[in-house]
């Protein structure tokens, strides 16, 4: 499902239009990322759980010229689901494989 097809089917579903649904969709995603630079976590019932985490500093072998190499840290989003969501992809798997 891409952004269109995710916009059309919950204007369908909540009976607002796109335009509105787009603009539901964009200020979640604003007030997440508000969050996220503040570091909090975000947590969304019954979906899971999104937080910004710090990845510490490492080393790492380049695979092609063996080279060791410093990496620094960085933050990096994590996402933990809840377990409706892992249920559901659970029974994706079963029914396609």
């Amino acid at each position: 499902m891409n952004n269109k097809e995710f916009i059309a089917a919950l204007a369908v579903k909540t009976g607002y239009t796109q335009d509105e649904s787009q603009k539901m969709v964009k200020t979640v995603i604003d007030l997440m990322g508000k969050s996220f630079e503040a570091g909090d976590p975000v947590p969304v019932v019954g979906f899971g759980t999104f937080e910004v985490k710090k990845r510490m500093e490492r080393v790492m072998v380049n695979p092609s010229t063996g080279l060791r190499m410093l990496v620094p840290p960085k933050l990096v989003l994590n996402f933990k689901p809840a377990a409706t969501i892992k249920g559901h992809v659970r029974k994706g798997g079963q029914e396609n494989g």
